[in-house]
């Protein structure tokens, strides 16, 4: 009797850790659309994402434009680089077609285009590429939107997630990392800079480092996780997001 129950215990908190964990779509809907496009945005939002995420840099006209990597090259086809090119020229480029035909004519958004597509119950996720130097056009175009409270930032780099929660005291900051060391000797300090949490490459999703952001206060991501089985083990361990790339299907396969 005592070894049905534990049995039963214990299926019911995994249930409920996995009940409780929200879905951030990678890019946007990546696996299916062009990463980082308003179409793979919208379908994020669209598969049942709780938020999506993407990744920003700002060009030499002050224009913050959705994109991960420096330059255009992966996405395009044509290698430009984001942050010494104008806006008007990254307009011209085709970010869609690369991943699949019917995709052609899907541009490199600008963030003002995202923002606007949030859905009311959801929220965006941004990642700042850049250094301080977007701040200025970031907050011009936040305050803009009107969609500031839809907002949570995350940064691998420690000046520009520190400057982020400076300049929105009121949105969720989040340090990034992949590295275990760095979490170690950095993830106290993530506490006292007032940081909502961390968010991990999921194989620093451990006991011992759950622990110890629960003991700081700290809540904790993961990145990017595409298979159910990780998926369960790191909702187990108490993560209360999940990145990935294909959040309707993974959402599908925890039920």
């Amino acid at each position: 009797m005592k070894t049905t129950f534990l049995l039963f215990f214990l299926i019911a908190a995994s249930l409920f850790s996995i009940a409780q964990v929200e879905f951030v779509a990678h890019r946007g809907a990546s696996y299916l659309a062009p990463e980082n496009t308003l179409a793979s945005a919208k379908l994020g939002w669209e598969l049942g994402a709780d938020g999506v995420e993407i990744d920003i840099y700002v060009t030499p006209d002050d224009k913050v434009m959705v994109i991960h990597d420096k330059t255009t090259k992966r996405t395009t086809g044509t290698d430009l680089s984001v942050s010494t090119t104008t806006s008007k020229e990254l307009r011209k480029l085709d970010a869609g077609k690369w991943k699949d035909e019917k995709y052609t004519g899907e541009k490199i958004p600008f963030l003002k285009e995202i923002l606007k597509a949030i859905p009311k119950d959801k929220y965006l996720v941004i990642e700042i590429k850049t250094g301080p130097e977007i701040f200025p056009a970031l907050e011009k175009v936040i305050k803009k939107s009107g969609k500031a409270k839809q907002i949570k930032f995350i940064a691998f780099s420690w000046e520009s997630i520190t400057t982020a929660k400076k300049l929105f005291p009121d949105n969720d900051c989040y340090w990034l990392t992949s590295v275990d060391k760095d979490l170690k000797a950095k993830i106290s300090e993530c506490a006292a800079v007032g940081l909502k949490g961390v968010d991990l490459n999921s194989k620093l999703v451990t006991s011992e480092n759950m622990d110890k952001a629960k003991k700081l206060g700290l809540d904790v991501w993961c990145w990017t996780v595409d298979s159910p089985e990780e998926a369960k083990r790191v909702a187990d361990l108490g993560v209360s997001a999940i990145t990935t790339n294909r959040p309707g299907w993974l959402r599908e396969q925890l039920k």
